[in-house]
């Protein structure tokens, strides 16, 4: 009886963790106009895999995503390099960018911050 009772209470914790996480997805155009049509919060981070600026961003977002505050944020990552077509969409001119929406609005945007104070102020943007 206690290891039923244990899993159980394992397979809850895990359920919790996945509710009171933000997700981290890769774009797609049609998951973004889903999104910002339902009102969603949404930040789309370009980034670039030899761009030393986005890797020091990478941890940041992943560990504020994990925030029960932001559990309704979605992050939406964007190739730099291999999808230009939706970098221009964006107005993006260089990797390490973040942009942030509330529903189809842009609300905040940020290039090169490495700061998890800057970041989520960013984040918080699109919640409020």
């Amino acid at each position: 009886m206690k290891l039923r009772t244990t899993t159980a209470f394992l397979a809850l914790c895990a359920l919790a963790g996945i509710a009171t996480a933000g997700e981290i997805k890769p774009f797609s155009q049609a998951e973004f106009d889903r999104l910002t049509r339902a009102g969603q919060p949404v930040v789309v981070d370009v980034s670039a895999t030899w761009c030393p600026t986005c890797k020091a961003q990478k941890p940041i977002l992943e560990k504020l995503m994990k925030q029960p505050a932001y559990k309704d944020v979605t992050l939406l990552t964007v190739d730099f390099d291999s999808e230009k077509s939706t970098v221009r969409a964006f107005k993006v001119s260089m990797q390490s960018t973040l942009v942030g929406f509330k529903g189809a609005k842009e609300v905040a945007r940020s290039v090169g911050d490495t700061t998890e104070v800057g970041i989520e102020g960013l984040i918080q943007k699109t919640t409020r």
